[in-house]
């Protein structure tokens, strides 16, 4: 039977997070949510059909779909002939405020609102770095989860969005460099700050003043790392120049983007440390929201309800429990070892066989290795010479459709989804940038080698006949169709959904390279971020420092004088120490007339061998500690009063010199 003739549909995409049925008057036909593909193959391709072709599917027609068609034709038959009863993964609908909620504290701001809103100075540190587009991304969900958490009057402290920008907002106009808006500026003298002196080399586009556009150094496939990329949008938003690179049409018209020189080198994922990637990842996901903020996309993380999965095996496994299985084998492995496998298999015959990939697998043939291999892959008794090329590929894009959850993650599955939306060629590509960085690593890791494989395949395009176009036709639905997903359908072109989901797969694989790189301007705002963490760090050692000290000499003085009667210190006495006089500890009874001075004169007044010759004026008591720093007492001060104002202080009598 035809799949196109059944009722039953191929889910497409992720479940939206609005819910409910259909909306068949959703703006422009893009809202995406479940689609099915159950018409018949006349309403695939009608006849003289004009199809809605924005920017990111204006190279496609109806034939060169073909492949799209076929291979979903397959994925169904090959999920018609596997009986099993599969568990469908459950997308938890968000309440008001939840989605917004989620994304603050992925963000890593969770403590702006809730019971711990108090507890803010790191968020400030980290807010102060954010851009113009940034700070108001998080602006607009603060204000969100705010006025929920109103509505249901929940027992929170509920911030004011004004309060938490405020200290950025009282600095308005002021820019690392001090002079121009550091977005623009890439003078030799931008790392000056603005007492004059050197300061670290990066600025970070936090003013709210915006960039001429013939200030932008750069040209139309240059992609420009230095300046936010929703900061760019906003910035040529409603321009001519935000109307480039449209139009295409082969593979050779996907603009040739590159990434300009930098002279302080190309950051590279798996080039920073895992603390500094975290920030990168809140940092991105500020940026991402920012950029869809401004190109009027929504942008909204989907939540999967945990269930249970299989813990043991290799196809419809977690990448996480493969990985921890593989990792006994073979350790610290970061990809699948039957994915590295059924790769290694496809290029160990030649990757010139016309078709590769597109030809599918005998259906039967396949579930049979697939059974084969659940059985013997890990005892190594598995026979590989029995694989045919074709039937090994089938196998790769079955465990990619497998996996309990996408490999573009049940979170992103709709945000990469809709990297088609955005109006230029050179904004999806920074929204892929972005949705990279977002991927757990196993994910990131596990589709870098996927994508490395297909430009492999593609680099033969000349013998297997398989170019960009058709590997991306043929693997889309191998990444975007998930089963999971449920089955309610909402009215949707065909055409338009497929159409983007293969550019978005041709984008991934034509410019992988650059999908890989952690943008300068991100690396520059986790510079900045660590430079007032450090700071702070600083001071608070000084401080660990000075009363470590303290505890050093205070233990020594205290060994050295200590006696049995005089151990326990009782009540409405103090313990002065005098480490450079010839009595260096002394038990002094406050009472209501002692002063400083009477305390000083008593211990110079303490002869001995080694009597040093240091007069009154030359030595005086100090108060350090408990609830100051470090005081030189006043000679008319009243010790009873003091020590009542600061009863955890230590006495030092010293010279000033000292």
């Amino acid at each position: 039977m035809s799949w196109r003739s059944g009722s039953r549909g191929v889910v497409l995409t992720a479940y939206h997070p609005s819910g409910g049925g259909g909306d068949a008057d959703a703006p422009g036909g893009r809202r995406s949510g479940q689609y099915t593909m159950n018409h018949d193959h006349s309403k695939k391709t009608p006849d003289g059909a004009s199809f809605d072709r924005s920017g990111s599917q204006d190279s496609l027609d109806e034939l060169s779909m073909d492949d799209y068609w076929k291979e979903l034709e397959n994925i169904h038959e090959t999920r018609g002939n596997n009986h099993e009863e599969r568990v469908a993964l459950v997308v938890k609908e968000p309440d008001e405020g939840e989605l917004e909620e989620e994304w603050l504290k992925e963000a890593g701001l969770s403590n702006l609102f809730g019971e711990s809103s108090g507890d803010s100075l790191e968020s400030m540190v980290f807010l102060s770095t954010l851009t113009r587009t940034q700070k108001a991304a998080v602006e607009k969900r603060v204000e969100t989860v705010t006025q929920t958490m109103r509505k249901k009057n929940k027992q929170h402290q509920i911030p004011d969005v004004r309060d938490i920008f405020r200290l950025q907002n009282d600095s308005k106009g002021k820019v690392c460099d001090g002079s121009e808006p550091s977005t623009v500026r890439t003078s030799e003298n931008k790392n000056e700050t603005q007492d004059g002196t050197k300061g670290p080399k990066f600025s970070l586009g936090t003013d709210e003043q915006k960039i001429p556009l013939e200030d932008m150094p750069f040209s139309d496939t240059d992609i420009n790392l230095e300046i936010s990329f929703a900061e760019q949008a906003a910035n040529l938003k409603d321009s001519s120049v935000g109307k480039m690179c449209k139009g295409g049409g082969g593979d050779t018209l996907l603009p040739n983007f590159r990434l300009p020189k930098d002279k302080t080198g190309t950051t590279k994922i798996g080039d920073l440390a895992p603390q500094d990637m975290k920030k990168v990842y809140s940092l991105a996901l500020i940026e991402l929201t920012a950029l869809y903020d401004i190109l009027g996309t929504e942008f909204k993380q989907q939540k999967a309800v945990k269930i249970k999965t299989k813990d043991s095996g290799l196809f419809g496994v977690p990448l996480s429990v493969l990985l921890e299985q593989d990792q006994k084998k073979v350790p610290g492995t970061k990809i699948p070892l039957i994915f590295q496998k059924l790769i290694a298999q496809i290029e160990e015959a030649t990757l010139e066989t016309e078709g590769l990939l597109r030809i599918p697998g005998v259906a039967t043939r396949v579930k049979s290795l697939c059974q084969e291999l659940e059985a013997k892959f890990y005892e190594g008794t598995f026979n590989w010479e029995n694989v045919k090329q074709h039937d090994a590929a089938s196998l790769l894009k079955l465990f990619i459709r497998e996996l309990p959850q996408p490999l573009l993650t049940v979170e992103y599955l709709k945000a990469f989804q809709d990297v088609q939306n955005l109006p230029t060629k050179k904004q999806q590509l920074q929204a892929l940038n972005l949705l990279v960085l977002l991927l757990p690593e196993a994910n990131r890791d596990t589709l870098k080698v996927l994508l490395e494989f297909l430009q492999r395949v593609i680099d033969h395009r000349d013998k297997n006949k398989m170019t960009l176009k058709n590997v991306a036709m043929v693997m889309a639905p191998n990444l975007f169709t998930f089963h999971g997903f449920g089955s309610k359908t909402i009215e949707q072109s065909e055409f338009v959904m497929a159409a983007g989901t293969a550019n978005v797969m041709r984008f991934m694989i034509q410019y992988q390279k650059l999908l890989w790189t952690i943008p300068k301007f991100i690396v520059n705002q986790v510079r900045k971020q660590n430079t007032e963490s450090q700071k702070k760090e600083k001071k608070d050692k000084a401080m660990k420092k000075l009363l470590k000290k303290m505890a050093y000499d205070r233990e020594k003085h205290e060994k050295q004088e200590k006696t049995p009667n005089d151990a326990d210190v009782p009540q409405g006495v103090i313990r002065v120490q005098a480490p450079h006089l010839s009595k260096v500890s002394m038990a002094i009874q406050l009472t209501e007339e002692l002063k400083a001075s009477d305390i000083v004169a008593r211990f110079l007044s303490q002869k001995s061998g080694n009597v040093q010759t240091l007069k009154k004026e030359e030595v005086f008591l100090y108060e350090i500690g408990g609830n100051i720093g470090e005081r030189c007492l006043d000679d008319n001060t009243y010790m009873k009063d003091l020590y009542q104002l600061n009863p955890n202080a230590e006495w030092v009598i010293k010279s000033k010199q000292s």
